[in-house]
């Protein structure tokens, strides 16, 4: 096994941090490793301890370290957050070939072109999205290269977050022994995995879910239109059901996952559990009709919540339908449930990958594709992985390769 058959994906959450390694065959991927650990340090999203969410990183590494048996030296890492924001530019050159013929060149300066944006101090752009080229005003080429004009133009997305929340997410990362081999958004990964050519197309919004937040993605047109996120998510489910059946957070998380149900109707009232309560040595029995009481109003709310942020960001009445992912949605009955708050189609994805067939796993398994797709098909960019590495600590690479403020500014080769 050669080092760059292999891509590391890090998803940084706020109940859990996962690692997972893809090995790319003849174009497909395999998903042969797989590490996760809980995440500490992190709340609704946000690196809130340091040193804590860097040990954290460390028990995924390390998990998925002995899973596959070698080291993991550098790591693509997603990057998500109500910091993020998305603005559109425009970027115009002429083209520098004697014979007129669109190269590479020509789309680099044409990208570089369209990064120069007046961003406040504290802002910085993680990345930019061509939605179209432009050749001597013929609109709608998705890949001008090797076409004759004299004027290039693109019109694009720029992808923005804040300087402290992309540095402490780098720093956390670099603390724990990994190089970065570059920041991918979220929602852009989660796409990738998730939706269908036409989805993106026709108009759609995919949520995902987490434990302490759910992140909204909409596609219109073939392309990211706009994100938001909002501070709720399954961690507010375990919450209630603590307050609710007087327990721990810890016995409210179990039960949760083993006796959840989102919706009253489809609950068993004989299937029965016991709960050790706070304050008392004494089992009270519940049953998942008690539970689901506790559970559907919350999910409700989340749902209601996810419309009128379609709402609020002006896309209600262009969304054909929605797609749910994220570890909140494998509660059973969650999709009916969707389904008749969001009054629209719905349906929830998951990866096909034996190992990480489940909603939660499919941020970072869209990294995986995301990278295999865009970013190692344009050589040099794509991550060096290293079995040498691990002797060095994870932090040693096995050749040169561009840091991530050039891989930020050569990010315009993914799309094309």
């Amino acid at each position: 096994m050669s080092n760059n058959d292999l891509i590391v994906s890090l998803d940084i959450g706020t109940s859990k941090i996962r690692v997972i390694i893809g090995e790319i065959s003849n174009g497909a991927i395999n998903i042969i490793g797989v590490g996760s650990a809980d995440s500490d340090g992190i709340r609704k999203g946000a690196i809130v301890d340091i040193d804590q969410t860097v040990q954290s990183i460390r028990n995924a590494v390390d998990h998925a370290e002995r899973m596959v048996g070698i080291g993991i030296g550098e790591v693509y890492v997603g990057i998500t957050g109500n910091h993020i924001a998305l603005q559109s530019n425009h970027g115009v050159v002429a083209v520098s070939n004697e014979d007129r013929e669109i190269g590479e060149e020509d789309i680099e300066r044409v990208l570089q072109a369209a990064k120069v944006v007046a961003l406040p101090p504290e802002r910085e752009i993680i990345g930019l999205v061509p939605k179209q080229f432009l050749v001597d005003g013929l609109s709608g080429i998705q890949d001008p290269r090797g076409m004759i004009g004299v004027r290039l133009e693109v019109e694009c997305t720029i992808i923005t977050g804040t300087k402290a929340a992309i540095h402490n997410l780098m720093r956390c990362v670099e603390k724990a022994g990994l190089k970065i081999s570059g920041l991918i958004l979220m929602s852009l990964a989660s796409g990738m995995m998730a939706l269908t050519k036409d989805e993106k197309q026709m108009g759609t919004v995919l949520a995902d879910i987490g434990a302490g937040s759910t992140t909204l993605a909409i596609f219109e047109g073939g392309s990211l239109a706009a994100v938001s996120t909002l501070p709720i998510g399954g961690d507010y489910v375990t919450s209630d059901i603590c307050y609710g059946l007087k327990t721990q957070t810890e016995h409210a998380e179990k039960i949760k996952l083993k006796y959840g149900c989102a919706r009253i109707e489809d609950a068993a009232e004989d299937q029965k559990f016991k709960v050790m309560r706070v304050g008392s040595n004494m089992e009270k029995e519940f049953s998942q009709f008690d539970l689901a009481n506790i559970i559907e109003p919350r999910m409700q709310e989340i749902f209601q919540m996810i419309r009128q942020e379609v709402k609020r960001l002006g896309y209600h009445d262009k969304i054909n339908g929605y797609v749910l992912t994220g570890g909140s949605v494998s509660l059973p009955s969650v999709l009916p449930l969707a389904q008749f708050e969001l009054e629209s189609n719905v349906r929830i994805a998951v990866p096909d990958y034996i190992g990480v067939r489940d909603p939660s796993f499919s941020s970072g398994v869209g990294m995986i594709q995301y990278v295999t797709k865009y970013v190692r098909t344009r050589g040099g960019v794509g991550p060096k992985r290293a079995p040498k590495a691990k002797a060095a600590g994870g932090g040693a690479t096995t050749e040169s390769k561009p840091g991530i403020v050039e891989w930020f500014k050569n990010m315009f080769k993914e799309f094309i």
